[in-house]
Order: structure tokens, then C-alpha cells, then sequence
């Protein structure tokens, strides 16, 4: 048990470290210590050249105090550093976890846990041996439209649905468009709605998906359907759209005994459509903003030492490897193809 606050760095100052370095400043127990990029102007502070497919608030970091590097390997040789907030870009996810929790430090691994599902399940074994906490970000685990979703499916013996997932496709950072690097729009992007349909249904027992990439047109899109033994089927949709105009949007629908419950970000409030009834409006409790709710989650996993039940990495694992069969369904016309490890 750690009775001072847990001392974090910071590496990779794109879109999501941006994202996690304005949510650290309000966790308790955490203390931001270090950063680590490579970009001399984003180790001053600077990181107004940084965008991505969601609004974000300030550019401009006071560093002052903390220590910065250009390298991991010197920040995972200090040690007043207690955890790793690594949000680099997805191939390098495994090299880097790996060497983090071999020099003892707690990671948090931005989604997907890895480029490849061997890659994943490495970093879990690692993890296990290490006895160090390892979490992804899969942040939908605590928005609350999400939670709300889970109790009510965690209840309901009949249930099946949909999630949708759609963005431009992304002109933010060019190793995103590499799909040895990024793993396309199923990994990137749709890799939330696989997590989520594992966290509400468990494994599926087969995957059909069919869709397109292409290159040329920056179109990368798929629709898979998730066969599961007692409720189900689930369907994904989505990907990332060859317009820069093109807007972000999620959303999910799922039917039960209870009704059907329905949210979209695109301006649906959480609503239960009952099957005899008016619909019924679902309040929310106020929270903490969902980026600032994991990083509070991980921080408390880690300093009491104690596993991250909400968000396993096992199950992070397992969704990297659903996106894999996604995707190759996708590429031989919608052939199902039963889960494997």
C-alpha cells in the first residue's frame, strides 16, 4: 500500500497524452512527475500542433518542476517514478509496456493494449509476473451512459443490439493511416465497441464482418455481427469516413424484457423505450469527466495494489484479438469465423 501519492510520467504527447495530462491535474493521489517525447517544442510546454477527432481545451503546459526526457528508457531508470502513462502510438505499445513493467513501474496502456493480440497477452503474462498493476483506456468503462448500459444488460436475460462508431478518417497523426502501425479503423477506432460488447456479453462463439479498406479513398469501414451462446447477436459498425468534415459520432441500442434502451452522442439522451409505456428518460448521476475517472481508477488500483476488476487487462487482450478477427472476417466476405484465442 502507497501512502503518498503515486508519481506518474507521461509519455507521448499526442492527442491522448494531451488528453491525460489536462485529466491528471485532477486525480487524487497522483502526482504528475515527469514527461517524456522526443519533440523538443512539445518537451517546452507546446503542444498547440496536437489534434485529433474530439475537442480539447488548452495547448500551452507549464512543465516547470517536472522532469523531462526524450527517451523512455531514462525516465524508466528513475526511481521516484512509480507508474507510466504511455500514450504512443500503437505499435509501439508492446515493446514499451514490457520494458515499464520490467523496471517495476505501473502502466497505464492507452487503447488498444497492443498492435497484436500475442503482443497483448504477453503484456498481461508480464504483468502477472511483475505483480505491478497493468490497465488500458478503454475510457467507455466510465462514461456513464456506458455504465448504465452495463447494469441494464447485466440484468436482463433477453438482450441483444448495436453499437455505431463513425470519424473522419484521421489527418492528425500520420502513423494512424499505417495500418501495421495503427491496425486501421477496426483497432483504432471500433476496438471501444469490441471492449464493451466483451465487457456486457463475454466471448462471443463466432464473427462475421464485411466492409472495405481502401487506401486510395481513406475509407476503412466495417460491420461485424457477434454471435454469442445466450443472448445476442451484437452488431459493430462503423470506421473512419474519406470526408475531414466528417463528424464524430457513438452510439448504442439494445433490446430486452425491459425495453429498448437507446443513446447517441450526436444528441439522443439515454432514453428506456419501454414495450407498453411512454419513454422514459434516464438521469444520470453527475461525475467526474470519464478521462479523469480511469486515470482516478488506475492511481487507486496501484497504490492499494490490487487488481483493476473494472477494466482487466485480460479482457483488454481478448478485445485486441476480437478486432483481429473482425477484421480478417472482413477480408474473406464476411466468412464466420469461431473465436480462438
Amino acid at each position: 500500500m502507497l501512502t503518498r501519492p503515486l508519481r506518474i510520467a507521461v509519455a507521448g504527447l499526442g492527442f491522448m497524452g494531451k488528453t491525460h495530462l489536462h485529466a491528471w491535474s485532477n486525480v487524487d493521489g497522483a502526482e504528475l512527475a515527469a514527461i517524456i517525447t522526443a519533440d523538443p517544442r512539445k518537451l517546452s510546454g507546446d503542444l498547440s500542433t496536437t489534434g485529433g477527432n474530439l475537442e480539447t481545451t488548452a495547448s500551452q503546459f507549464d512543465f516547470t518542476g517536472l522532469q523531462r526526457y526524450s527517451h523512455l528508457e531514462a525516465a524508466l531508470a528513475d526511481p521516484d517514478i512509480d507508474a507510466v502513462d504511455l500514450c504512443l502510438p500503437t505499435h509501439l505499445h508492446a515493446e514499451a509496456g514490457l520494458a515499464a513493467l520490467r523496471a517495476g513501474k505501473h502502466v497505464l496502456l492507452e487503447k488498444p493494449l497492443a498492435r497484436t493480440s500475442p503482443e497483448a497477452y504477453a503484456l498481461v503474462a508480464e504483468a502477472a509476473h511483475s505483480g505491478r498493476t497493468l490497465m488500458a483506456g478503454h475510457v467507455l468503462r466510465f462514461f456513464p451512459e456506458w455504465q448504465e448500459l452495463h447494469r441494464h444488460l447485466a440484468a436482463a436475460s433477453t438482450k441483444l443490439g448495436s453499437f455505431r462508431r463513425n470519424c473522419a478518417s484521421p489527418s492528425w497523426s500520420p502513423w494512424l493511416n499505417d495500418p501495421t502501425k495503427s491496425g486501421g479503423a477496426p483497432l483504432d477506432l471500433l476496438i471501444h465497441d469490441a471492449d464493451f460488447a466483451l465487457h456486457c456479453f463475454g466471448l462471443p462463439t463466432a464473427i462475421s464482418a464485411q466492409g472495405l479498406s481502401d487506401p486510395a479513398t481513406r475509407i476503412n469501414w466495417l460491420t461485424a455481427r457477434l454471435s454469442f451462446p445466450h443472448s445476442g447477436p451484437v452488431d459493430i459498425t462503423g470506421g473512419w469516413h474519406p470526408s475531414p468534415a466528417y463528424p464524430f459520432s457513438m452510439e448504442f441500442n439494445f433490446l430486452t424484457e425491459a425495453g429498448t434502451l437507446d443513446w447517441s452522442s450526436a444528441g439522443r439522451p439515454l432514453t428506456l423505450f419501454p414495450p407498453n409505456g411512454t419513454p422514459c428518460p434516464i438521469a444520470l448521476q453527475p461525475g467526474p469527466d470519464p478521462w479523469v475517472a480511469q486515470l482516478q481508477y488506475f492511481t487507486n488500483c496501484a497504490r492499494s495494489g490490487t487488481a483493476p476488476a473494472l477494466c482487466p487487462p485480460a479482457e483488454s487482450a481478448q478485445a485486441v484479438r476480437l478486432v483481429e478477427i473482425m477484421i480478417e472476417s472482413r477480408n474473406r466476405n464476411g466468412e464466420i469465423i469461431p473465436w480462438t484465442n
